[in-house]
């Protein structure tokens, strides 16, 4: 009598791209579109319809070219995503100088608390939603690499990485979790749970807290004034 003879094992099929909804990050886009068209033309880097059919048709591109799930690694997606973060970036910058100005020199958007307080938190809405996809695109590659592979020794370091206790193994940093950075990163002015390791990441989170603590200060001593 003769045993029967094992049937040969398959070899295991290399993991599955981990790749995340690109929705939030489009909404992400949509809004600072939609605010910057509502700033007022003298904190505006263009007229008010250039910068955001620009974004539109940037990120337009990306979903044809990577729709659903981001895990398509191309040059010329990582070249449109980069773009689209330096546009918003750029003009998020351009809003903020020209609002300090504008404080400085007592313009006609500061003469009134409230239109002060609703252009100063617009553009501080804005710097927070560029640096958040700024963080989002430099970390890791950005999010179509971080789909396929997570690099031992991150740009930044979340807490699930910092500890793996706290996550599974397959853990991605999303969208979600690079607002929530710069979000605490433009109230705080300094870092919180999510730690810079690379140099770029504290040049760039140092940046931010300086911009976010010249608007906030600005616009904050500015409308006491005005309304004293």
């Amino acid at each position: 009598m003769t045993g029967r003879t094992p049937e040969p094992t398959e070899s295991p099929r290399p993991d599955e791209p981990l790749g995340e909804p690109r929705w939030p990050m489009a909404a992400a886009v949509v809004t600072a579109m939609v605010l910057t068209v509502f700033l007022p033309d003298a904190l505006r880097l263009a007229p008010r319809w250039v910068l955001p059919t620009l974004e539109g048709l940037l990120l337009l591109a990306l979903i044809a070219g990577d729709p659903g799930r981001i895990d398509r690694r191309t040059a010329a997606l990582r070249s449109m995503s980069i773009a689209l973060v330096g546009v918003l970036a750029l003009s998020a910058v351009w809003s903020t100088v020209q609002l300090v100005d504008d404080i400085v020199h007592a313009g006609k958007e500061t003469s009134s608390a409230t239109s002060l307080l609703q252009t100063g938190g617009t553009v501080w809405t804005c710097t927070v939603l560029a640096f958040s996809l700024l963080y989002f695109e430099l970390d890791s590659g950005g999010p179509a690499s971080r789909a396929h592979h997570m690099p031992s020794a991150p740009a930044l370091a979340f807490p699930q990485q910092l500890d793996p206790r706290l996550s599974s193994a397959d853990w991605r940093p999303h969208y979600i979790d690079y607002l929530y950075l710069a979000l605490t990163n433009a109230t705080a002015f300094s870092p919180t749970d999510v730690m810079p390791l690379a140099p770029w990441a504290k040049i760039t989170m140092g940046v931010q807290s300086l911009v976010s603590l010249l608007i906030l200060g600005l616009v904050v001593a500015r409308a006491i004034n005005v309304l004293a």
